[in-house]
């Protein structure tokens, strides 16, 4: 009787046992993939020291042999980069920059012809240059991460100013630069520091050639032309990778 007892009482412990043990099993939750712990984020961030050198060749439709210059500038310049692949990137490309213009050279044709428009004050304008463009990053050199890219541009003149300082008999009473399409083109690396950190240096090539129309003396001499500026933007800053 024992004997029959015990084989019971050990049949129904297995049953029991066993049973517990599948209902373990299917009440387990599914573990959470395992993300890496050094993934990159595909945002990264630079704020750069911005030296900006125009072309310096403006010229007046009606005053053949004479134009202006614009000086260079040095500005801060944000940029936020978001990478599609590790090589495949695009970047936006955000600041402002001020310049003013300085008459020179004297007119050789012409009505104007005679016109001295050497340290003429011709204006000032502020220029909002949003650009866009399409990067490649080398890969596989380490801390070292050279890029290359190409984009469009479209700057806006804002706040402009004539200069309305007489120069040889000549006053720039009235000056309108009209917004510009325009291409560009970069090239540069980072260095990165750690995961995050790193230095970056950038240079970029904007063909920017705005159309404008102004008044010298009070309408007296109505003028047009081109302002072929093709800036050089030569940046060096700091890298935040997320």
């Amino acid at each position: 009787m024992k004997k029959a007892l015990l084989a019971v009482l050990l049949t129904a412990a297995i049953a029991v046992g066993g049973h517990s043990t599948d209902v373990g099993a299917a009440d387990m939750p599914a573990k959470a993939p395992i993300v890496a712990a050094n993934a990159s984020s595909p945002w990264m961030i630079r704020l750069r020291a911005l030296v900006v050198v125009p072309n310096n060749d403006v010229t007046f439709d009606q005053m053949p042999g004479a134009g202006a210059g614009w000086n260079t500038a040095v500005v801060p310049e944000l940029d936020i980069t978001y990478f599609f692949t590790p090589n495949v990137a695009a970047e936006l490309i955000l600041g402002v920059t001020r310049h003013s213009a300085t008459g020179k050279g004297i007119a050789t044709s012409g009505a104007y012809a005679g016109t001295d428009l050497n340290g003429l004050a011709v204006g000032k304008s502020w220029l909002l240059p949003p650009t866009l463009l399409l990067q490649y990053h080398f890969t596989g050199l380490g801390a070292f991460k050279p890029y290359v890219g190409a984009g469009v541009n479209y700057t806006v003149f804002f706040s402009q100013q004539p200069g309305n300082v007489a120069n040889n008999g000549v006053t720039i009473t009235r000056l309108h630069f009209r917004n510009s399409f325009g291409a560009a083109v970069q090239a540069g690396f980072d260095y990165m520091i750690d995961r995050h950190w790193g230095v970056n240096v950038d240079v970029k090539k904007f063909y920017l050639r705005p159309n404008f129309d102004a008044d010298a003396n009070s309408g007296a001499i109505p003028l047009t032309g081109t302002a072929k500026l093709d800036p050089w933007l030569i940046g060096v800053g700091v890298t935040y990778r997320m």
